[in-house]
């Protein structure tokens, strides 16, 4: 039987953060049961203005990112707002901010004042390269990170044309391992019974995800380059233009070799003396592969997947997104719930993306307008400060 309480549910937490990277993460805690006021400046987050499309007066962008959470709009420019701010954390679970490191020092609104009053407090830094070391100032998106981590310089045509990837890979990592790293953070807290300060650098996290091309270098010495949709390691493992369209392939065994040349008629590659093993394959890859590709333009996509499929063989045609919502597995998922905005109406948002079974999460409701829940907020703050007076006397 489902519990009914979602496993953050109790923790509260004071989101500072803008953009990407930290509504991301904080969309995550809100999606599984925490409590997340988001603080933003009388003009609201940037992301508010990044459309079209918009859903009411806020990008769509922005209302993918800021589900089921409260927003604070004020002023971090007055001593009111800034006193507002440390009520709140003294109270908070978890503060997340991704400003400049500095900025949040030069508020009073940084880990040591704020833990000073809280000492549970756990207080999430997100920024391109983190709070120490000599890059440590230096301004930092999406973009930027890709390029500086390295990612950039293996993404990209085989000809060598380097590109991004096809979404914010850097803020969305360094959304993840600031979750990551907050969960640690309060299981530690279980024992010691303080939080603690948790450092997240964008460069970090994205040349952690890129480990197995690190290993690859710091074994090798060989700097890599792009290779399009081709793997450095496997054969064959990338797309291959069919009659129609493209596919993707997967052959990472040779077990998986075998079936796959069961599966297209060609039991002969599979017994070749070049190709019986993947490092053989990886050597004769500019013999073997040429052979594959007119061999995939012979026939339309979905032949060639159904017949992989058959055999055990990893293998999809290259969707686009309307393929993917449309498709029944999403919905089976639930990856594609509609909330109701509090301008547009009914609108469909993505679901969550870890399955609890005792505990399960829930996308809580539509991002909030700006501002949304300032007095509701404020109200609250008085009545615990006229609670803490009167129990005083």
């Amino acid at each position: 039987m489902k519990n009914s309480s979602p496993p953050l549910d109790g923790l509260t937490v004071l989101d500072f953060s803008h953009a990407l990277a930290g509504p991301y993460c904080t969309m995550l805690m809100a999606a599984y049961g925490a409590k997340v006021i988001k603080v933003e400046g009388p003009e609201g987050d940037i992301g508010r203005t990044w459309g079209p499309p918009f859903h009411g007066p806020d990008a769509a962008y922005f209302v993918g990112l800021n589900s089921g959470k409260q927003s604070l709009a004020i002023d971090l420019k007055t001593p009111e707002g800034l006193d507002v701010c440390r009520q709140l954390a003294a109270k908070a679970d978890i503060v997340i901010e991704n400003f400049r490191p500095g900025t949040m020092n030069r508020l009073g609104l940084d880990y040591a004042s704020l833990s000073a009053a809280n000492p549970r407090l756990i207080y999430v830094s997100i920024s391109g390269y983190g709070q120490t070391g000599p890059r440590r100032l230096e301004p930092a998106m999406d973009l930027i990170i890709q390029s500086a981590s390295g990612l950039m310089s293996i993404t990209g045509t085989a000809a060598g044309e380097t590109v991004k990837t096809g979404h914010s890979i850097a803020d969305i990592t360094a959304g993840l391992f600031s979750l990551i790293g907050a969960m640690m953070a309060i299981e530690a807290r279980h024992r010691t019974g303080r939080g603690q300060f948790v450092d997240v650098s964008m460069m970090d996290t994205v040349m952690s995800t890129m480990l197995p091309s690190f290993a690859r270098y710091l074994a090798s010495g060989v700097v890599p380059k792009p290779m399009g949709t081709l793997f450095e390691g496997i054969v064959p493992y990338r797309n291959f233009v069919c009659a129609d369209r493209e596919i993707t392939l997967a052959v990472a065994s040779d077990k998986l070799w075998r079936s796959f040349c069961e599966a297209i008629g060609r039991t002969d590659l599979a017994q070749h003396a070049d190709y019986k093993t993947n490092p053989l394959r990886v050597k004769n890859r500019g013999v073997l592969e040429p052979v594959l590709e007119a061999m995939f333009r012979s026939r339309p996509a979905a032949h060639w997947v159904k017949l992989l499929g058959e055999h055990g063989v990893p293998a999809t045609v290259v969707r686009n997104l309307k393929e993917v919502i449309d498709d029944a597995q999403t919905a089976a998922r639930n990856m594609t719930p509609t909330v109701e905005h509090p301008v547009a109406g009914p609108i469909q948002v993505l679901g969550v993306p870890v399955q609890l079974s005792e505990t399960p999460g829930r996308i809580q409701g539509a991002s909030p307008l700006l501002g949304a829940d300032t007095a509701a907020i404020l109200g609250s703050i008085r009545s615990m400060k006229a609670a803490n007076d009167s129990g005083g006397r």
